[in-house]
Protein backbone atom coordinates (compact mmCIF):
# COMPACT_ATOMS: atom_id res chain seq x y z
CA UNK A 1 0.00 0.00 0.00
CA UNK A 2 2.76 2.11 1.05
CA UNK A 3 4.63 1.72 -2.44
CA UNK A 4 1.47 2.72 -3.97
CA UNK A 5 1.12 5.52 -2.59
CA UNK A 6 4.40 6.54 -3.20
CA UNK A 7 4.11 6.14 -6.59
CA UNK A 8 0.51 7.63 -6.99
CA UNK A 9 2.78 10.70 -5.16
CA UNK A 10 5.07 10.65 -7.34
CA UNK A 11 2.80 10.63 -10.49
CA UNK A 12 0.94 13.76 -8.98
CA UNK A 13 4.55 16.02 -9.02
CA UNK A 14 5.54 15.10 -12.22
CA UNK A 15 1.96 15.27 -13.73
CA UNK A 16 1.84 18.80 -12.11
CA UNK A 17 5.45 19.55 -13.62
CA UNK A 18 4.36 18.50 -17.04
CA UNK A 19 1.72 21.15 -16.98
CA UNK A 20 4.36 23.85 -16.00
CA UNK A 21 6.71 22.73 -18.71
CA UNK A 22 3.72 22.61 -21.69
CA UNK A 23 2.88 25.96 -20.28
CA UNK A 24 6.30 27.64 -21.01
CA UNK A 25 7.91 27.70 -24.37
CA UNK A 26 9.78 30.81 -23.09
CA UNK A 27 11.19 32.36 -20.00
CA UNK A 28 8.24 35.01 -20.46
CA UNK A 29 5.78 32.50 -20.55
CA UNK A 30 7.65 30.43 -17.23
CA UNK A 31 7.25 33.21 -15.80
CA UNK A 32 3.81 33.88 -16.29
CA UNK A 33 2.83 30.77 -15.68
CA UNK A 34 4.87 31.33 -11.67
CA UNK A 35 2.91 34.24 -11.02
CA UNK A 36 -0.23 32.32 -12.10
CA UNK A 37 0.81 29.83 -9.36
CA UNK A 38 1.73 32.58 -6.68
CA UNK A 39 -1.53 34.71 -7.47
CA UNK A 40 -3.40 31.09 -6.88
CA UNK A 41 -1.56 30.80 -3.15
CA UNK A 42 -2.49 33.73 -1.80
CA UNK A 43 1.02 35.89 -2.95
CA UNK A 44 0.59 39.66 -3.41
CA UNK A 45 2.62 40.51 -6.62
CA UNK A 46 4.48 44.04 -5.53
CA UNK A 47 6.47 46.55 -8.07
CA UNK A 48 10.15 47.65 -7.66
CA UNK A 49 9.37 50.86 -9.36
CA UNK A 50 6.74 51.62 -5.84
CA UNK A 51 7.26 51.42 -2.25
CA UNK A 52 7.06 48.37 -0.08
CA UNK A 53 4.95 48.07 2.77
CA UNK A 54 5.79 44.01 3.75
CA UNK A 55 4.17 42.43 6.77
CA UNK A 56 5.50 39.49 8.38
CA UNK A 57 3.77 36.17 8.03
CA UNK A 58 2.37 37.79 4.51
CA UNK A 59 3.73 36.26 1.08
CA UNK A 60 4.95 38.41 -2.00
CA UNK A 61 6.44 38.32 -5.81
CA UNK A 62 7.71 40.89 -8.40
CA UNK A 63 9.09 40.61 -11.80
CA UNK A 64 11.94 42.38 -13.38
CA UNK A 65 11.25 42.30 -17.36
CA UNK A 66 8.81 39.35 -17.45
CA UNK A 67 11.77 37.25 -17.11
CA UNK A 68 12.99 37.21 -13.60
CA UNK A 69 11.03 36.36 -10.98
CA UNK A 70 11.38 36.98 -7.08
CA UNK A 71 8.79 35.22 -4.74
CA UNK A 72 9.25 35.04 -0.88
CA UNK A 73 7.50 34.49 2.22
CA UNK A 74 8.48 36.20 5.31
CA UNK A 75 8.11 34.48 9.08
CA UNK A 76 5.66 35.53 11.39
CA UNK A 77 8.67 35.85 13.67
CA UNK A 78 10.77 37.72 11.44
CA UNK A 79 13.12 40.71 12.59
CA UNK A 80 14.92 42.87 10.19
CA UNK A 81 18.18 41.21 9.91
CA UNK A 82 17.74 37.51 10.21
CA UNK A 83 18.55 35.59 7.25
CA UNK A 84 16.99 34.32 4.15
CA UNK A 85 16.56 31.33 2.84
CA UNK A 86 16.70 31.17 -0.75
CA UNK A 87 16.69 28.52 -4.00
CA UNK A 88 17.60 30.04 -7.12
CA UNK A 89 17.53 28.56 -10.58
CA UNK A 90 16.79 29.75 -14.08
CA UNK A 91 14.10 30.51 -16.67
CA UNK A 92 16.04 30.68 -20.36
CA UNK A 93 17.38 27.67 -22.13
CA UNK A 94 19.39 27.60 -25.23
CA UNK A 95 17.20 28.10 -28.23
CA UNK A 96 17.02 30.00 -31.63
CA UNK A 97 15.77 33.69 -31.41
CA UNK A 98 14.50 35.65 -34.60
CA UNK A 99 16.78 38.17 -35.41
CA UNK A 100 15.98 42.03 -35.85
CA UNK A 101 15.61 41.51 -39.27
CA UNK A 102 14.20 38.09 -40.09
CA UNK A 103 13.27 37.95 -43.28
CA UNK A 104 15.59 35.94 -45.56
CA UNK A 105 14.14 34.92 -49.12
CA UNK A 106 16.50 32.36 -51.45
CA UNK A 107 16.00 29.79 -53.46
CA UNK A 108 12.33 30.40 -54.10
CA UNK A 109 11.92 29.72 -50.08
CA UNK A 110 10.76 32.34 -47.11
CA UNK A 111 13.32 31.37 -44.28
CA UNK A 112 13.49 33.14 -41.26
CA UNK A 113 16.60 34.43 -39.97
CA UNK A 114 17.81 33.23 -36.49
CA UNK A 115 19.96 33.83 -33.98
CA UNK A 116 21.57 31.10 -31.50
CA UNK A 117 20.90 32.16 -27.69
CA UNK A 118 23.34 30.08 -25.69
CA UNK A 119 25.34 27.09 -26.05
CA UNK A 120 22.79 24.69 -27.74
CA UNK A 121 23.42 21.15 -29.39
CA UNK A 122 22.52 22.64 -32.72
CA UNK A 123 22.33 19.95 -35.06
CA UNK A 124 19.52 18.49 -32.46
CA UNK A 125 16.83 21.54 -33.99
CA UNK A 126 16.92 19.63 -37.71
CA UNK A 127 13.76 18.16 -38.91
CA UNK A 128 11.80 18.93 -36.00
CA UNK A 129 8.29 20.84 -36.42
CA UNK A 130 9.09 24.39 -34.71
CA UNK A 131 6.77 27.46 -34.43
CA UNK A 132 7.39 30.36 -32.69
CA UNK A 133 6.40 31.91 -29.03
CA UNK A 134 7.33 35.10 -27.36
CA UNK A 135 6.15 38.73 -26.49
CA UNK A 136 5.63 41.44 -28.81
CA UNK A 137 4.42 45.53 -28.09
CA UNK A 138 2.13 46.83 -28.88
CA UNK A 139 0.15 50.12 -29.94
CA UNK A 140 -3.21 50.88 -28.70
CA UNK A 141 -5.60 53.60 -29.21
CA UNK A 142 -8.11 54.70 -27.08
CA UNK A 143 -10.22 57.67 -26.44
CA UNK A 144 -7.42 59.53 -28.56
CA UNK A 145 -4.60 58.29 -26.33
CA UNK A 146 -1.24 56.09 -27.64
CA UNK A 147 -0.48 53.38 -24.97
CA UNK A 148 2.00 50.50 -25.78
CA UNK A 149 1.59 47.03 -23.74
CA UNK A 150 3.19 44.22 -23.69
CA UNK A 151 2.03 40.62 -25.06
CA UNK A 152 2.88 37.30 -24.79
CA UNK A 153 2.48 35.13 -28.03
CA UNK A 154 2.66 31.36 -29.12
CA UNK A 155 1.39 29.90 -32.37
CA UNK A 156 0.39 25.71 -31.24
CA UNK A 157 0.85 24.78 -34.87
CA UNK A 158 3.87 23.91 -36.00
CA UNK A 159 4.77 26.45 -39.21
CA UNK A 160 8.40 26.04 -39.70
CA UNK A 161 11.35 23.53 -39.84
CA UNK A 162 15.07 22.97 -40.31
CA UNK A 163 15.37 20.52 -43.33
CA UNK A 164 18.42 18.38 -43.12
CA UNK A 165 20.39 17.72 -46.48
CA UNK A 166 20.09 14.25 -47.96
CA UNK A 167 23.02 12.29 -47.94
CA UNK A 168 23.02 11.62 -51.72
CA UNK A 169 24.46 14.93 -51.73
CA UNK A 170 26.77 14.90 -48.53
CA UNK A 171 27.96 11.47 -48.75
CA UNK A 172 30.62 11.52 -45.94
CA UNK A 173 28.08 12.61 -43.13
CA UNK A 174 28.20 9.34 -41.17
CA UNK A 175 31.87 9.39 -40.95
CA UNK A 176 33.01 12.95 -40.80
CA UNK A 177 30.06 14.29 -38.50
CA UNK A 178 27.06 16.17 -39.29
CA UNK A 179 28.89 20.23 -39.22
CA UNK A 180 26.80 22.60 -38.67
CA UNK A 181 27.31 26.18 -39.86
CA UNK A 182 24.79 28.82 -37.59
CA UNK A 183 25.03 31.47 -39.86
CA UNK A 184 23.85 29.50 -43.28
CA UNK A 185 22.70 26.45 -42.17
CA UNK A 186 20.51 26.94 -39.27
CA UNK A 187 17.48 28.86 -41.09
CA UNK A 188 14.05 27.33 -40.59
CA UNK A 189 11.60 27.30 -43.71
CA UNK A 190 8.57 29.18 -43.49
CA UNK A 191 6.75 28.70 -46.88
CA UNK A 192 7.81 29.51 -50.79
CA UNK A 193 7.87 32.00 -52.53
CA UNK A 194 4.84 31.27 -54.50
CA UNK A 195 2.13 31.11 -51.63
CA UNK A 196 3.93 34.35 -50.32
CA UNK A 197 2.61 35.89 -53.56
CA UNK A 198 -0.71 34.74 -53.40
CA UNK A 199 -0.67 36.22 -49.92
CA UNK A 200 0.96 39.81 -51.70
CA UNK A 201 -2.56 39.99 -53.79
CA UNK A 202 -4.26 39.47 -50.84
CA UNK A 203 -2.70 42.09 -48.53
CA UNK A 204 -2.27 44.38 -51.59
CA UNK A 205 -5.98 44.40 -51.78
CA UNK A 206 -6.64 45.39 -48.33
CA UNK A 207 -6.44 49.29 -47.27
CA UNK A 208 -4.24 48.41 -44.21
CA UNK A 209 -0.66 49.83 -44.19
CA UNK A 210 2.35 48.19 -43.24
CA UNK A 211 4.80 49.76 -40.67
CA UNK A 212 8.59 49.98 -41.21
CA UNK A 213 8.87 47.48 -38.41
CA UNK A 214 6.11 45.11 -40.34
CA UNK A 215 8.37 45.00 -43.73
CA UNK A 216 11.22 43.12 -41.32
CA UNK A 217 9.64 40.07 -41.50
CA UNK A 218 7.68 37.57 -43.10
CA UNK A 219 4.16 39.30 -43.79
CA UNK A 220 2.73 36.00 -43.85
CA UNK A 221 4.30 35.52 -40.00
CA UNK A 222 3.71 39.28 -39.30
CA UNK A 223 0.24 38.74 -39.61
CA UNK A 224 0.25 34.40 -37.91
CA UNK A 225 1.66 36.52 -34.83
CA UNK A 226 -1.00 39.56 -34.88
CA UNK A 227 -4.21 37.35 -34.78
CA UNK A 228 -2.91 35.60 -31.93
CA UNK A 229 -2.43 38.89 -30.10
CA UNK A 230 -5.63 40.42 -31.62
CA UNK A 231 -4.14 43.14 -33.61
CA UNK A 232 -3.26 44.34 -36.94
CA UNK A 233 -0.09 43.65 -38.12
CA UNK A 234 0.78 47.64 -37.88
CA UNK A 235 0.02 47.32 -34.48
CA UNK A 236 2.90 45.82 -33.37
CA UNK A 237 5.79 47.70 -32.82
CA UNK A 238 8.59 45.08 -31.41
CA UNK A 239 9.06 41.63 -30.85
CA UNK A 240 11.37 38.81 -29.03
CA UNK A 241 10.39 35.85 -30.62
CA UNK A 242 12.01 32.67 -30.57
CA UNK A 243 12.05 29.16 -32.12
CA UNK A 244 10.16 25.97 -30.34
CA UNK A 245 9.32 22.77 -30.83
CA UNK A 246 5.64 22.13 -31.09
CA UNK A 247 6.20 18.47 -29.46
CA UNK A 248 4.56 18.48 -26.00
CA UNK A 249 6.57 17.09 -22.88
CA UNK A 250 5.96 13.47 -22.29
CA UNK A 251 6.20 10.59 -19.57
CA UNK A 252 7.85 8.15 -21.34
CA UNK A 253 10.33 4.84 -21.52
CA UNK A 254 9.35 1.60 -21.05
CA UNK A 255 8.75 1.74 -17.41
CA UNK A 256 7.36 5.25 -17.90
CA UNK A 257 10.18 6.34 -15.95
CA UNK A 258 11.23 8.91 -17.44
CA UNK A 259 10.56 12.71 -18.85
CA UNK A 260 11.47 13.72 -22.11
CA UNK A 261 10.72 17.28 -22.91
CA UNK A 262 12.47 20.21 -23.77
CA UNK A 263 14.02 23.07 -21.59
CA UNK A 264 14.55 20.43 -18.60
CA UNK A 265 17.58 22.55 -17.78
CA UNK A 266 16.24 24.57 -16.08
CA UNK A 267 12.62 24.55 -15.71
CA UNK A 268 13.05 21.15 -13.91
CA UNK A 269 14.90 22.83 -10.95
CA UNK A 270 12.47 26.29 -11.29
CA UNK A 271 9.32 24.46 -11.22
CA UNK A 272 10.37 22.31 -8.49
CA UNK A 273 11.76 24.87 -6.01
CA UNK A 274 9.05 27.22 -6.77
CA UNK A 275 6.15 24.18 -5.82
CA UNK A 276 8.48 23.79 -2.86
CA UNK A 277 8.02 27.37 -2.11
CA UNK A 278 4.43 27.50 -2.27
CA UNK A 279 3.65 23.93 -0.59
CA UNK A 280 5.66 25.21 2.50
CA UNK A 281 3.70 28.88 2.81
CA UNK A 282 0.01 27.76 1.71
CA UNK A 283 -1.28 28.62 5.32
CA UNK A 284 -0.92 30.91 7.81
CA UNK A 285 0.53 27.88 10.36
CA UNK A 286 3.46 26.97 8.11
CA UNK A 287 5.20 30.43 9.20
CA UNK A 288 3.87 30.68 12.25
CA UNK A 289 7.70 29.81 13.70
CA UNK A 290 9.41 31.12 10.83
CA UNK A 291 12.22 33.33 12.20
CA UNK A 292 13.45 34.27 8.18
CA UNK A 293 12.60 34.67 5.29
CA UNK A 294 11.90 32.04 2.42
CA UNK A 295 12.62 32.87 -1.03
CA UNK A 296 12.92 31.73 -4.81
CA UNK A 297 14.65 33.84 -7.39
CA UNK A 298 13.96 32.48 -10.94
CA UNK A 299 16.52 34.23 -12.87
CA UNK A 300 16.86 34.95 -16.82
CA UNK A 301 19.81 34.66 -19.32
CA UNK A 302 22.08 32.13 -17.04
CA UNK A 303 22.95 30.23 -20.43
CA UNK A 304 24.49 33.34 -21.65
CA UNK A 305 26.20 34.17 -18.99
CA UNK A 306 23.72 35.73 -16.37
CA UNK A 307 24.82 39.79 -16.99
CA UNK A 308 21.79 41.54 -17.77
CA UNK A 309 19.02 43.94 -15.98
CA UNK A 310 17.39 40.64 -14.90
CA UNK A 311 20.52 38.16 -15.17
CA UNK A 312 21.96 36.87 -11.24
CA UNK A 313 24.89 39.19 -12.46
CA UNK A 314 22.29 41.85 -11.60
CA UNK A 315 21.64 43.74 -8.41
CA UNK A 316 18.32 41.48 -8.26
CA UNK A 317 18.77 39.62 -5.66
CA UNK A 318 20.85 41.96 -3.05
CA UNK A 319 18.20 44.80 -3.99
CA UNK A 320 15.60 42.55 -2.72
CA UNK A 321 17.34 41.36 -0.10
CA UNK A 322 18.00 44.69 1.15
CA UNK A 323 14.65 46.04 0.25
CA UNK A 324 12.63 43.70 2.29
CA UNK A 325 15.24 44.53 5.57
CA UNK A 326 14.59 47.79 5.03
CA UNK A 327 11.19 47.23 5.13
CA UNK A 328 11.17 46.20 8.79
CA UNK A 329 13.95 48.79 10.24
CA UNK A 330 15.83 51.77 9.00
CA UNK A 331 19.10 50.20 10.00
CA UNK A 332 21.02 50.14 6.71
CA UNK A 333 24.02 47.83 8.41
CA UNK A 334 21.00 44.79 9.12
CA UNK A 335 21.57 43.70 5.71
CA UNK A 336 25.10 43.15 6.23
CA UNK A 337 24.25 41.21 9.19
CA UNK A 338 21.10 39.35 7.63
CA UNK A 339 23.33 38.14 4.51
CA UNK A 340 26.17 36.43 6.70
CA UNK A 341 22.61 34.87 8.26
CA UNK A 342 21.56 33.69 4.54
CA UNK A 343 21.69 30.46 2.70
CA UNK A 344 21.42 29.76 -1.09
CA UNK A 345 20.43 26.71 -3.00
CA UNK A 346 22.10 27.42 -6.45
CA UNK A 347 19.79 24.78 -7.98
CA UNK A 348 20.82 23.94 -11.73
CA UNK A 349 20.60 20.50 -13.47
CA UNK A 350 23.23 18.18 -13.40
CA UNK A 351 24.63 15.51 -15.90
CA UNK A 352 23.76 12.54 -15.44
CA UNK A 353 26.49 9.26 -16.35
CA UNK A 354 25.65 7.93 -19.88
CA UNK A 355 25.95 4.50 -20.55
CA UNK A 356 27.72 5.16 -24.29
CA UNK A 357 29.81 7.59 -22.95
CA UNK A 358 31.03 6.21 -19.18
CA UNK A 359 34.95 7.69 -19.79
CA UNK A 360 32.86 11.25 -19.83
CA UNK A 361 32.80 10.99 -16.04
CA UNK A 362 35.14 10.53 -13.21
CA UNK A 363 34.98 6.67 -11.50
CA UNK A 364 34.03 8.08 -7.66
CA UNK A 365 31.64 10.93 -8.71
CA UNK A 366 28.78 9.25 -11.46
CA UNK A 367 25.33 10.72 -10.96
CA UNK A 368 22.83 8.39 -11.77
CA UNK A 369 19.09 8.61 -12.50
CA UNK A 370 16.90 8.26 -9.78
CA UNK A 371 19.82 8.94 -7.41
CA UNK A 372 18.45 12.30 -6.38
CA UNK A 373 19.73 15.32 -6.39
CA UNK A 374 23.79 16.03 -7.88
CA UNK A 375 25.97 18.16 -5.20
CA UNK A 376 28.25 19.76 -7.47
CA UNK A 377 31.83 20.64 -6.45
CA UNK A 378 34.45 22.18 -8.06
CA UNK A 379 38.00 23.61 -6.05
CA UNK A 380 38.47 26.32 -8.95
CA UNK A 381 35.17 28.07 -8.17
CA UNK A 382 32.94 27.19 -11.03
CA UNK A 383 30.68 26.12 -8.76
CA UNK A 384 30.51 27.51 -4.78
CA UNK A 385 30.07 24.68 -2.81
CA UNK A 386 32.26 24.36 0.34
CA UNK A 387 32.08 21.74 3.23
CA UNK A 388 29.70 23.42 4.94
CA UNK A 389 27.27 24.69 2.30
CA UNK A 390 27.61 20.50 1.42
CA UNK A 391 27.19 19.42 4.75
CA UNK A 392 24.01 21.49 5.37
CA UNK A 393 22.45 20.15 2.15
CA UNK A 394 23.49 16.58 2.83
CA UNK A 395 22.26 16.80 6.42
CA UNK A 396 19.00 17.93 5.54
CA UNK A 397 19.08 15.05 3.08
CA UNK A 398 19.75 12.44 5.44
CA UNK A 399 17.28 13.76 7.82
CA UNK A 400 14.41 12.80 5.69
CA UNK A 401 16.12 10.12 3.74
CA UNK A 402 16.35 11.61 0.97
CA UNK A 403 19.15 10.29 -1.71
CA UNK A 404 21.80 12.69 -2.48
CA UNK A 405 25.01 12.37 -5.11
CA UNK A 406 27.77 13.96 -5.75
CA UNK A 407 30.12 15.21 -8.97
CA UNK A 408 32.91 16.89 -9.63
CA UNK A 409 34.44 16.96 -13.40
CA UNK A 410 37.67 14.81 -14.48
CA UNK A 411 40.82 16.83 -14.39
CA UNK A 412 41.15 16.77 -18.12
CA UNK A 413 38.26 18.62 -19.00
CA UNK A 414 36.40 21.68 -18.49
CA UNK A 415 33.77 22.33 -16.10
CA UNK A 416 30.61 24.29 -16.59
CA UNK A 417 29.04 27.12 -13.70
CA UNK A 418 25.73 28.08 -12.52
CA UNK A 419 24.15 31.31 -11.08
CA UNK A 420 25.74 30.11 -7.53
CA UNK A 421 29.48 31.51 -7.44
CA UNK A 422 27.70 34.60 -9.02
CA UNK A 423 25.80 35.01 -6.26
CA UNK A 424 28.34 33.76 -3.57
CA UNK A 425 30.67 36.77 -4.72
CA UNK A 426 28.43 39.15 -5.92
CA UNK A 427 26.03 39.14 -2.91
CA UNK A 428 28.24 37.21 -0.25
CA UNK A 429 25.88 34.57 0.74
CA UNK A 430 26.74 30.89 1.51
CA UNK A 431 26.02 28.60 -1.38
CA UNK A 432 25.80 24.94 -2.65
CA UNK A 433 25.41 24.36 -5.95
CA UNK A 434 22.99 21.55 -6.79
CA UNK A 435 20.70 20.13 -9.47
CA UNK A 436 18.61 17.31 -10.86
CA UNK A 437 20.48 14.77 -13.46
CA UNK A 438 19.82 14.07 -16.57
CA UNK A 439 20.89 13.41 -20.08
CA UNK A 440 20.67 14.96 -23.28
CA UNK A 441 21.47 18.28 -21.98
CA UNK A 442 20.75 21.44 -24.14
CA UNK A 443 19.34 19.39 -26.99
CA UNK A 444 16.26 20.01 -28.18
CA UNK A 445 14.69 17.19 -26.62
CA UNK A 446 16.60 16.76 -22.92
CA UNK A 447 15.22 13.54 -20.51
CA UNK A 448 15.36 13.25 -16.75
CA UNK A 449 13.71 10.82 -14.02
CA UNK A 450 10.63 11.64 -12.80
CA UNK A 451 11.89 10.08 -9.55
CA UNK A 452 14.54 12.25 -9.53
CA UNK A 453 11.98 15.69 -9.69
CA UNK A 454 10.08 14.40 -6.60
CA UNK A 455 13.08 13.95 -5.00
CA UNK A 456 14.31 17.77 -6.09
CA UNK A 457 10.91 18.75 -4.87
CA UNK A 458 11.15 17.32 -1.76
CA UNK A 459 14.56 18.15 -0.78
CA UNK A 460 13.84 21.78 -1.38
CA UNK A 461 10.42 21.83 0.41
CA UNK A 462 12.78 20.16 3.53
CA UNK A 463 15.24 22.61 3.18
CA UNK A 464 13.03 25.72 3.56
CA UNK A 465 11.21 23.94 6.85
CA UNK A 466 14.63 22.64 8.11
CA UNK A 467 17.29 25.42 7.45
CA UNK A 468 16.78 28.03 10.51
CA UNK A 469 16.74 25.16 13.41
CA UNK A 470 19.90 23.51 11.47
CA UNK A 471 21.89 26.80 11.00
CA UNK A 472 21.17 27.40 14.47
CA UNK A 473 23.67 24.61 15.73
CA UNK A 474 26.33 25.46 12.95
CA UNK A 475 29.76 26.94 14.25
CA UNK A 476 32.18 28.31 12.04
CA UNK A 477 33.54 32.00 12.72
CA UNK A 478 33.27 32.11 16.00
Amino acid sequence: MAKTEANGEVSSVVSDFLDFLNASPTAFHAVDEAKKRLRKAGYEQISERENWKLEAGKRYFFTRNHSTIVAFAIGKKYDAGNGFHIVGAHTDSPCLKLKPVSKVTKGGFLEVGVQTYGGGLWYTWFDRDLTVAGRVIIREEKDGCTSYSHRLVRIEEPIMRIPTLAIHLDRNVNSDGFKVNTQSHLLPVLATSIKEELNKLIADSSTEKTNTYSSKHHSLLMQMVASQVGCVPDDICDFELQACDTQPSIVAGIKKEFIYSGRLDNLCMSFCSLKALIDTTSSASNLEDETGVRMVALFDHEEVGSDSAQGAGSPVMFDALSRITDSFSPNSKLIEKAIQKSFLVSADMAHALHPNYMDKHEENHQPKMHGGLVIKHNANQRYATNSVTSFIFREIARKHNLPVQDFVVRNDMPCGSTIGPILASGVGIRTVDVGAPQLSMHSIREMCAGDDVKHSYDHFKAFFQEFSRLDGKITVDM
